[in-house]
Parts: C-alpha cells; sequence; structure tokens
C-alpha cells in the first residue's frame, strides 16, 4: 500500500469513528464535523509522529496537544464547550487494546507481562492528559495574540 493511501485510510477511519463517538455521547449535530475533524488532526499528527520512529508516548502527548488546540479553536469559532470537540476527539489515541490485553493477562495469571501493559497503559493515559494541559496553557498564554479568534469569544 503507498504511502498517500495509508493517509487517506488512517484519516477516514479516525473522522469515522471519532464522529461514531460523539453520536453515541450526543454531541449537537452542528458539532459533529468538527469534532471528526479534531480526532483526525490529533490522530494524524499521531500517526505521523509514530511513524517516524518517535516514542509512543511523544506521540501520544503530541496527538492529543493537536487535539486540545483544535477543540479550544472549533469550540471558539463553534461557540461551544471545548468538551464537546475534546472527548470525542481523543478517542483515537484512547489504549483501549493494550488495556484490555494488560487485563486479559493478570486475568490469566501472567502478572508480569500483565503489570507491564498496565503501565504501557498508564504512561499513555499520562501523555494525553499532559498533552492536552500543554493546550490549554499555550491557548490562555496566547489568547490576546490570536486576534480574529478573540472576538468569537461570548461568555468570557
Amino acid at each position: 500500500m503507498n504511502l498517500l493511501l495509508k493517509i487517506i485510510v488512517q484519516l477516514a477511519f479516525s473522522y469515522v469513528s471519532t464522529v461514531g463517538f460523539a453520536l453515541c455521547i450526543n454531541v449537537p449535530r452542528k458539532g459533529l464535523n468538527c469534532a471528526g475533524l479534531a480526532g483526525m488532526i490529533g490522530w494524524i499528527v499521531y500517526w505521523v509522529i509514530w511513524q517516524a520512529g518517535v516514542s509512543i508516548m511523544i506521540a501520544n502527548l503530541v496527538g492529543a496537544f493537536a487535539i486540545g488546540i483544535a477543540g479550544i479553536m472549533f469550540a471558539r469559532l463553534m461557540k461551544m464547550p471545548v468538551i464537546v470537540f475534546n472527548i470525542p476527539g481523543l478517542v483515537p489515541l484512547v489504549p483501549g487494546a493494550t488495556a484490555y490485553e494488560a487485563v486479559r493477562a493478570l486475568v490469566m495469571n501472567h502478572q508480569s507481562e500483565g503489570i507491564e501493559l498496565l503501565v504501557r497503559v498508564i504512561m499513555v493515559a499520562g501523555s494525553i492528559a499532559v498533552g492536552f494541559m500543554f493546550a490549554q496553557l499555550v491557548t490562555e498564554l496566547t489568547r490576546p495574540r490570536l486576534g480574529f479568534l478573540g472576538t468569537f469569544r461570548s461568555q468570557d
């Protein structure tokens, strides 16, 4: 499979999975497309960094940072809460398969493997949280300099 086709597949499935989860948690209809775009942006940033051979923790951190920035921008543009875009956008980055393998290994009494996988899940979850925190910090520090985006704020 050539690189362009891989990128298109990654973009399409990350968008569909994000919008699907957004539908499950009742995101308002006008926010579905932006939520899908936030998830797609975060996933492609994660995927490109991971494909470049960088650590999975750094890839998750940067992907979560991209989702956080996109979520804040979409929230300001759509005049909706940022959580509407961040929570569905996070879905492609969640290490669900690794968490499942960790629980499965612990249940099967393979404790060392289970603990190793559990530590990996905790580290990925922590890197996602730090990425969101950095996104919030960067937008708070640069708020007066964003120009037109500052004019869309309604409740501040």
